[in-house]
């Protein structure tokens, strides 16, 4: 159908292009150019009245209870410092369109703050006379109807986002003191200096390059970024540092969310088992497996946790294959690495290798057997006190015998085992343990010597997950091995008693796994 333009539409536009920007529009402002948005005075009196006053109710975050203690153990290590952890800016996808915001790990340990709540937000530690912190968190106050960003703001105008917590909201959910974004060069500005007394800055450097570029900007101004004794990388990377250590322990709350990700993530299994039978040969059925996992993230949870791994036959070696994008065929393994992100930000992360058709062959047994011995003698490596390296020995000593056993390793185990050796790394050269948390690969920043070379603690949540990966290319090994891949992860909570798999309700056994995808596939029909 043609568009019948109008006499009265003809004025309209010209008087809109009367009053739009002219050549010298700032290119950011540009995108509004797309639709024709209303400029009269009239329509902005006219925004400004008429709304109820209805406000979102927001109640005390559970996570609450547990921040005083993590705020208490953050100010005891750097008395007499300012403080800065900012939460992260939203990221530009394309042209105008953001990713969907996630707040930084550290803010979000912090704070107890999950989901979407506060992008541009900051956590100050502000240091008192008697070496303690007034916590205060900066974040942008609402929107509503009683602002013109109301409906001007596509980022923070609730026309446009919906409801948001301000800082009312906030400071009931988090128990912190809050105050407008507006006054925060204000707080860290005040004292700062390098004289004897003087308030020293700190701050999280990656997180926001704006709130980095202020904390900056004030240290030249006061000359601490002359100083020949304190390097500020260094000094901020100390604070980025305790805040990953610290996260290496889970209090029960954590404990709590990681279970719940993992519930969450075993019915994500359970619906791409039901959609496996008939995504069969259809070309990138990977991806009709993916979003069979990915909704049930999205309905029980924030999100995924991290990019999921559908990966089919010859795929399956490939260790971070996340496009997707094959076809699932009858009679191939196929690997899925994918965990569920609560609202509270913790995941879960599982690796299951199943038999597309439902039974797996006498070869893949043997296979899948020996990747889940490994498993196991790492699971059994991981008493209180062993270390990460303990787990990942254990897991390398089954692998090497087995590829010993079965005259692919071209050394004697334990010339391979050694560290001039390694040449089972070779379908193996991953880590096989890391701690998991709010990252699926969490405390990242610690150093070496508190992560692989730091004993193992209760509390302490992570992962195990050998695996076995024959690419199709690989001339080393006889052909029936070439495009296989499995590997087995599971998630583990270290107690006073020793190691408790988490997940121990996503089947694993080879008996286990063919029961529990024929029980999908029955539900599917």
């Amino acid at each position: 159908m043609s568009e019948v333009i109008t006499e009265q539409d003809k004025e309209y536009e010209a008087r809109e292009q009367a009053a739009a920007p002219g050549d010298d529009q700032p290119m950011n402002d540009r995108v509004n150019n797309r639709s024709l948005r209303p400029r009269s005075d009239a329509f902005v009196e006219f925004m400004s009245s008429g709304w109820s006053d209805n406000e979102p109710e927001m109640e005390r975050l559970e996570s609450a209870d547990y921040i005083p203690a993590r705020l208490q153990a953050l100010s005891e290590a750097f008395p007499g410092e300012r403080l800065v952890i900012p939460a992260g800016q939203l990221k530009v996808r394309n042209n105008d369109c953001d990713y969907a915001f996630r707040p930084d790990s550290a803010f979000s340990y912090y704070t107890g703050l999950g989901q979407d709540y506060e992008a541009g937000a900051v956590l100050v530690l502000d240091p008192n006379d008697d070496g303690t912190h007034t916590p205060m968190l900066f974040v942008a106050p609402r929107a509503n109807h009683y602002t013109q960003d109301f409906f001007k703001d596509p980022h923070y105008g609730e026309y446009w986002v919906g409801p948001r917590a301000g800082l009312k909201e906030l400071e009931a959910m988090t128990g912190i003191e809050t105050h407008d974004i507006a006054q925060l060069a204000d707080m860290l500005g005040k004292d700062v200096g390098n004289e004897t007394g003087a308030v020293q800055l700190r701050v999280i450097r990656e997180t926001d390059p704006q709130v980095t570029e202020t904390v900056e900007t004030l240290r030249a101004e006061h000359g601490m970024a002359d100083e020949a004794d304190a390097d500020t990388t260094v000094r901020d990377d100390k604070l980025h540092e305790f805040a990953s250590e610290a996260r290496m322990e889970k209090d029960d709350f954590e404990v709590r969310e990681i279970r719940r990700a993992v519930e969450a993530t075993k019915h994500g299994f359970d619906n791409l088992l039901r959609k496996l039978p008939g995504a069969l040969g259809k070309p990138r059925s990977e991806r009709i497996l993916e979003g069979a996992f990915n909704a049930v993230s999205r309905e029980e949870g924030n999100e995924v946790g991290y990019d999921t791994i559908i990966a089919s036959g010859a795929h399956a070696p490939i260790l971070h294959w996340i496009r997707n994008t094959g076809t699932v065929n009858a009679g191939e393994l196929l690997l899925v690495d994918a965990g569920v992100e609560v609202d509270s930000l913790y995941t879960a992360d599982i690796t299951r290798t199943f038999p597309t058709n439902g039974r797996f062959t006498d070869f893949q047994k043997r296979l899948y057997q020996a990747v889940l011995d490994s498993q196991q003698a790492g699971f059994e490596a991981a008493k209180p006190g062993a270390t990460y390296s303990d787990i990942h020995h254990a897991c390398m000593r089954v692998i090497a015998e087995r590829l010993h056993d079965w005259g692919i390793l071209p050394v004697d185990v334990e010339e391979s085992l050694s560290p001039e050796g390694q040449q089972h790394r070779r379908w193996l050269a991953c880590g096989v343990a890391h701690h998991l948390g709010l990252d699926v690969h969490d405390c990242a920043q610690a150093r070496y010597e508190s992560y692989q070379g730091a004993k193992i603690t209760p509390g302490m949540v992570f992962t195990i997950e050998p695996g076995l990966y024959f690419r199709e290319d690989d001339l080393m090994i006889p052909p029936e091995y070439r495009g296989i891949g499995i590997r087995i992860e599971d998630d583990v909570l270290m107690t006073e008693d020793g190691p408790e798999w988490i997940s121990a309700g996503i089947p694993k056994q080879i008996d286990d796994v063919e029961a529990w995808m024929a029980q999908m596939a029955a539900e599917n029909n």
